[in-house]
């Protein structure tokens, strides 16, 4: 990708600058682990039997935890060294903890953590064709992200993303016994995990309310969790719980920051709920649509 500085409508090519280290690509993405990803750091270099993981991180979203490994050359089966670390984790369940209670300000339970969610995130400058077909599957707990640097201190985080109408990584004839192992208990979630349960009538209202979402902004992102469907700019703006006869959702949006004069919105800031956010919709009729659009778009302003 090319970036351009416009100066008085005369643009000027950023130049793009290289990483000499993978520790340098580690530094920068660890003091900003929180930024980039949202997530919370546990330990750098975390060695178990005989693997090092890069960084251990944990998806407080999510309740589970999150390897982040670093390359600079393209020699490297994301797939193998992706499912040898889950195999690591799934295998030793209580040295992860461990490493968490050490290392972070809160007691950490086996019970609390959701190993379903548990994920690999490969950070490189680049990476080869084989590798971005490797993980070509819709289902596939593996994350590659490419960082670029340029002039002017800009930094840029890219994620690769599987096609659409990808298979299932389970739907292979032939799997090794560690991709067995891992996939019986990591579970990616997909738009059609929520839908199936759902009527016609939801499908397609959902199918309406994700289509007017997405043209807020061609940037927003649609990230199937394991509770709801998170819609995502810079932070997740609405999490949305397909039903069998109704849609819920809830804004990212404290107590008070949400201007709702039809009074749409439930107040859950003291009670539990699933989504982000103080405020809670549940609907089933398209006419109500327009109205709650000006909604989600309060909570996409506060979060982009």
């Amino acid at each position: 990708m090319t970036i351009f500085k416009n100066s008085t409508n005369k643009l000027n090519r950023i130049k793009q600058l290289s990483f000499k280290l993978e520790k340098e690509i580690q530094d920068l993405t660890e003091k900003n682990l929180s930024d980039i990803f949202g997530l919370q750091i546990v330990k750098s270099e975390f060695s178990l039997n005989g693997l090092r993981i890069d960084t251990l991180a944990y998806d407080n979203e999510n309740n589970s935890f999150v390897i982040i490994e670093y390359k600079r050359d393209k020699n490297f089966s994301v797939i193998d060294q992706g499912y040898a670390y889950l195999s690591l984790m799934l295998n030793n369940k209580a040295d992860f903890i461990l490493e968490y209670n050490e290392n972070c300000d809160r007691n950490l339970k086996r019970e609390n953590v959701d190993w379903s969610q548990s994920r690999v995130l490969f950070v490189s400058p680049a990476f080869s064709k084989y590798q971005q077909q490797a993980i070509n599957f819709k289902d596939l707990p593996i994350e590659l992200w490419e960082i670029s640097r340029y002039e002017n201190d800009l930094i840029q985080y890219t994620r690769l993303r599987s096609h659409e109408n990808s298979e299932s990584i389970n739907k292979i004839s032939k799997k090794s016994d560690v991709v067995e192992k891992v996939s019986s208990e990591v579970k990616v979630y997909t738009e059609e995990d929520h839908l199936s349960h759902c009527s016609e009538e939801i499908k397609s209202l959902y199918n309406e309310l994700k289509n007017q979402i997405l043209s807020i902004d061609e940037n927003i992102e649609v990230i199937p969790k394991k509770k709801y469907i998170a819609f995502k700019s810079d932070r997740n703006f609405v999490d949305i719980l397909p039903q069998k006869s109704k849609i819920k959702f809830w804004l990212n949006l404290s107590k008070g920051q949400l201007k709702d004069v039809d009074s749409i919105a439930r107040d859950v800031s003291s009670v539990g709920h699933w989504g982000n956010g103080d405020y809670e919709v549940s609907f089933s009729n398209s006419e109500e649509l327009p109205v709650l659009l000006s909604l989600i778009k309060q909570s996409y302003e506060k979060n982009k």
